[in-house]
């Protein structure tokens, strides 16, 4: 039987931790950016955990 392949698209968007946690970049930072607060985007900035209910389907396509 042949090896699964790691869906290229989500390995660019999510990362692994170390300790095998799944982390990504919130969503709303691409543009816009004169009308949101400072705080705003420094809340948006950084990485999240993927939500519970979508990591099965994610470690399914990370070959995990």
């Amino acid at each position: 039987m042949p090896k699964n392949k790691t869906h290229s698209g989500i390995s660019k968007r999510v990362r692994v931790t170390g300790k095998g946690k799944i982390l990504r970049q919130q969503a709303g930072l691409r543009h816009r950016l004169e009308v949101k607060s400072s705080k705003e985007t420094r809340d948006l900035s950084g990485l999240v955990p993927v939500a519970k209910a979508d990591l099965k389907k994610v470690k399914k396509l990370l070959g995990r």
